[in-house]
């Protein structure tokens, strides 16, 4: 149960970060300008958290989809694309984003999620904005949803979301190709 882990970890980090912020943000964070020299937190990054909302937002998707996820890939497929799918989000911070300012969230790696399993269970059926759609047609939603976000101001990392979606989706494509015959399909 990597996923788990994963939200208990988040959890833990952002309970630190609770009483030592600042020392948890300069050394997790990750900011662009400082990745060659602080490469860990291009991992580390993906579990801080900049406030209890987006630490909710984010383990929720991850309490949601990723048991389903991780029972089709097994642990350390869905580990890998976890961490692929969080690693290309932040270069995706590092493309779009002024280099001195700071990123933080699992928001990468849970849509490199919703990327996998739009690949892996395209039919599996999820609500939407209170609306059931197939898999499919709820990662175009999102990633339409992030785009428009992504063209007003304001300090969510949406252009991270899509790169985790991505990310997610083109890992979901390598795994269906490589392991098809290992995948649990069990959910569509």
């Amino acid at each position: 149960m990597i996923w788990l882990y994963l939200l208990a970890l988040n959890v833990a980090v952002f309970a630190v970060e609770m009483f030592a912020a600042g020392t948890v943000m300069s050394l997790f964070a990750f900011v662009p300008a400082k990745a060659a020299s602080q490469p860990w937190t291009l991992i580390t990054s993906m579990f801080v958290h900049a406030g209890l909302t987006h630490l909710f937002l984010n383990m929720w998707a991850l309490f949601v989809f990723g048991p389903i996820l991780e029972r089709m890939l097994g642990a350390q497929k869905f580990l890998a694309l976890f961490l692929i799918a969080g690693i290309i989000g932040n270069v995706g911070f590092a493309l779009f984003y002024p280099s001195n300012i700071a990123g933080v969230g699992a928001s990468g790696a849970i849509y490199g999620i919703l990327g996998a399993l739009a690949v892996l269970a395209p039919n599996l059926v999820v609500l939407v904005f209170f609306l059931p759609m197939p898999m499919w047609m709820a990662a175009i939603a999102w990633a339409i949803f992030e785009y428009v976000s992504a063209l007003s101001p304001s300090p969510i990392a949406n252009l991270v979301h899509l790169t985790g979606l991505a990310a997610g989706i083109a890992v979901g494509l390598y795994y269906k190709k490589q392991y098809a015959d290992e995948l649990n399909y069990y959910v569509q």
